[in-house]
């Protein structure tokens, strides 16, 4: 137990106080691993951003489901209760905008040289919030990415970008890239950072930057906890927190 709290002590004091998209839990980069074929991950998670022009949104919560449907090959779905709380209206909560996607690894690892794992990651933004409430966007939006992977022992780091298709009143399609380097301590403890950016979303504005740090804790086999926190670098200051509760299950052997 005490190797347990010094674990999460240290985790915490890690986390420093972007956007709402956390593509690769509990980061906003995402990786080109799947999940195992025929194994499941599910998240129960709430995340946060604060602008002191626009306002409080975020997930409270949100539930994310990731499935190994074929060797190399992952199904993806969120279904995110969101709340909007601006300065100028009241607070604002339901159903959010729900993504799919489907995550293929085209390139497997060399554990041994240097050939990095590589997938593609297409996902779909539903309209499914009520954009009037400030609760969805209203439009359905499309991403269309390329991830890399590399580890070397406790280290890992990966990272990419992709296109952005986001139409709307005065939107523009836009480009993300980020990258993101961790470390395993303990079998039990990784903690990592990330950087990223995106390119001008809208007429008028400019191209974002933000980090991100935090890991996860795995308490079992099966239960994970996530965590991480961050800010604009350049950009809306926006200020960022991300936590889950994750359960991966499934065969424990395939034949």
């Amino acid at each position: 137990m005490r190797v347990l709290r010094d674990i999460i002590l240290l985790a915490l004091v890690v986390l420093s106080p972007s956007s709402l998209v956390w593509a690769g839990p509990p980061f906003i980069t995402d990786d080109p691993q799947p999940v195992e074929y025929l194994h499941w991950e599910v998240y129960l998670a709430t995340q946060w951003a604060h602008n002191k022009d626009t306002g409080t949104m975020g997930t409270l919560p949100h539930v994310e489901v990731n499935y190994g449907v074929v060797p190399d090959v992952q199904l993806h779905a969120i279904v995110p209760m969101v709340y909007s709380a601006s300065p100028d209206s009241s607070t604002q909560y339901g159903l959010g905008d729900i993504e799919l996607g489907v995550k293929y690894r085209f390139i497997q690892e060399d554990e041994n040289g240097w050939r990095p794992q590589v997938g593609i990651f297409p996902i779909a933004v539903l309209p499914s919030g009520d954009s009037s409430r400030g609760l969805g966007d209203g439009y359905i939006k499309l991403f269309f990415p390329l991830w890399l992977q590399k580890s070397w022992g406790p280290w890992t780091t990966y990272g990419g970008g992709g296109y952005w298709y986001h139409p709307g009143d005065d939107n523009k399609n836009y480009w993300f890239t980020g990258w993101l380097l961790q470390r395993t301590f303990f079998s039990v403890l990784t903690l990592g950072a990330e950087i990223f950016n995106t390119s001008p979303k809208a007429k008028g504005e400019s191209d974002e930057t933000a980090f991100n740090v935090g890991g996860y804790i795995d308490l079992s086999e099966e239960h994970h906890i996530l965590l991480s926190a961050g800010r604009d670098i350049k950009g809306k200051n926006t200020l960022s927190a991300y936590l889950a509760f994750q359960w991966t299950f499934g065969p424990r052997e395939i034949k």
